[in-house]
């Protein structure tokens, strides 16, 4: 059988925040994760990934450390293509849910969403179908903002794939899940055994202590 020509479409916000944050497991070959989620009868041709650059207001390292990945994963991975939306943080009032009898119970809270990226990957998602660059798209997310937009990559007679970040109780989307083929999840083993080299070969870059 021939492999399908797959392209792998990656919301990286909800991947983090899915599978990763609070894992040893950061500095993540993608390419090598996906090959094995997938098998055999997937040839990857492309990986693009969708993020946007954080701020260290929280953390002074954290911008640096997440620098350092991308370019890791554009030096060590030739498929790969990153996609930058941008980070939106105000501040919000915002009601506690269990208030203090003697405070108010409003408070003043930032509050950051990113922007640009799920309205970047649905574009490129469509576009990359209308120009029949794959048999099979497969999305890394579990964001619902994006069920359109595998709805029309259907009716291009293409295969749609969902890998959902995430343990065994997170439910993938309702919505995500009636336009696709198939349905995976990512699991610590897998992520355990689809880690970058300590050191980039031929390069300066190396995982940044802490991940």
């Amino acid at each position: 059988m021939t492999a399908q020509k797959t392209y792998v479409y990656v919301d990286g916000f909800n991947l983090y925040y899915g599978s990763l944050r609070k894992t040893p497991y950061k500095w993540l070959d993608l390419k090598s994760l996906f090959q094995k989620l997938l098998g055999e009868q997937h040839k990857i041709i492309a990986i693009k990934y969708f993020t946007a650059l954080i701020s260290g207001r929280d953390d002074l390292h954290s911008p640096l450390r997440q620098q350092t990945y991308l370019r890791a994963l554009e030096a060590h991975i030739p498929e790969i293509s990153v996609y930058y939306g941008h980070y939106l943080t105000n501040k919000v009032t915002a009601k506690l849910c269990k208030p203090n009898p003697n405070q108010s119970p409003f408070v003043r809270v930032y509050k950051t969403e990113e922007k640009g990226s799920d309205v970047n990957l649905a574009l490129h998602i469509l576009n990359d179908s209308w120009l029949n660059l794959y048999d099979s798209a497969v999305l890394v997310s579990n964001d619902s903002d994006i069920a359109e937009a595998l709805n029309m990559v259907k009716q291009h007679h293409k295969k749609v794939g969902l890998i959902v970040p995430g343990d065994k109780t997170r439910r993938p989307s309702v919505e995500l899940a009636r336009h696709t083929n198939f349905i995976k999840r990512i699991r610590d083993g897998v992520l355990s055994n689809s880690q970058l080299p300590i050191r980039i070969p031929n390069t300066n870059l190396k995982k940044p202590n802490g991940w």
